[in-house]
């Protein structure tokens, strides 16, 4: 789900949440849930009392946010009894001075702890962002003596990286808290895509081929890769691993009819360079073809984002290690 699919209102899903944006039926629960001091008294910006009518004030806010892209503050709810119940929020939002970094935030209601909601809703929200945002990096804090909330942002995939201090309403002050960041390499997927043929020793080796589509206009096409795969968010030329008996044409002619829904022979894919990078757990070996000539509309078959990029741009879209050296080489060519 893009921001603009966020934007219509659509939901994000977990095994037993849903996540969506907040409605003004859910002020009177929300203030239930958070006019509590042991909830109060973790969030930096929710004064206690927290008074009702704050609460109308905020999700009215909050559904400006999301229309503007600028925060995505979403309710949690959970089916119980077969009727939806809010369980408290999860919230992200952008660093207006750098807009490549986003804050994560998230409160559940204290009848709810001890079930593991916490890192279910703000582990969710922080893979949509990074699959769907422009950004690089996630940020998050927590106050020193909050060992539950470090807790949480560890078990996801946060790294603590320093210490501050943050001004708390309910506690009427400034207060030490814990800072935490996670980029697209900690905020990993569960399962990664096996390898096949793992060496004995060493790293094993990922052949993958990939293909600089080029347009009528000399642009090349780039794919976003999606939510749930890893290094979701950033952007590539399409392609994808060469099966056991493949030739890297065969495997990109199989790709780009299932991903694209286009038809390429192999005399219209023309070797161009190759990109070899170290990742954790494995060495990557990727091909790069030119290709001008296709049958069919590119289309997103997979829901993918795509767009079309002029040669000089390319360097403007974040992109996997492996890719970076290729962009050059192709900009050049171009």
């Amino acid at each position: 789900m893009s921001g603009e699919q966020m934007r219509s209102g659509l939901a994000l899903k977990t095994q037993r949440l849903t996540l969506r944006p907040l409605n003004a039926d859910d002020a009177a629960d929300l203030h239930r849930l958070v006019n509590d001091w042991e909830v109060a008294k973790t969030l930096a910006r929710v004064p206690f009392p927290y008074p009702r009518d704050l609460a109308d004030e905020w999700i009215a806010s909050t559904r400006a946010q999301i229309a503007a892209g600028t925060a995505w503050h979403l309710a949690v709810t959970r089916e119980v009894d077969g009727a939806e119940a809010l369980l408290g929020c999860v919230g992200l939002t952008l660093d207006a001075k750098n807009p490549r970094e986003a804050e994560l935030g998230y409160w559940i209601g204290r009848r709810h702890w001890g079930q593991g909601l916490g890192p279910e809703a703000a582990g969710r929200l922080a893979h949509w962002a990074l699959a769907n945002l422009d950004i690089d990096r996630l940020v998050a804090s927590a106050l020193v003596d909050n060992e539950r909330s470090a807790a949480v942002l560890r078990r996801i995939g946060f790294k603590e990286n320093g210490a501050g201090s943050q001004e708390f309403v309910s506690r009427g002050g400034l207060m030490p808290v814990r800072l935490f960041s996670a980029t697209r390499m900690d905020i990993a997927v569960e399962a990664a895509a096996p390898v096949e043929a793992a060496p004995t020793s060493g790293k094993p080796t990922l052949l993958v081929a990939a293909v600089a589509l080029i347009d009528a206009e000399n642009r090349v096409l780039l794919a976003r890769r999606p939510e749930g795969k890893p290094l979701a968010g950033l952007w590539e030329f399409p392609g994808g691993k060469v099966a056991p008996g493949e030739t890297p044409e065969e495997a990109l002619i199989r790709e780009l009819r299932e991903e694209l829904g286009i038809d390429v022979s192999a005399a219209c894919l023309g070797p161009f360079t190759f990109a070899s990078h170290t990742y954790e757990k494995f060495h990557l070996l990727m091909p790069l073809y030119l290709c001008r000539r296709w049958q069919g509309q590119v289309t997103a078959m997979e829901g993918q984002a795509l767009t079309w990029v002029r040669p000089a741009r390319l360097g403007d879209y974040a992109m996997p290690p492996a890719d970076i050296p290729l962009v050059a080489m192709l900009r050049d060519f171009l």
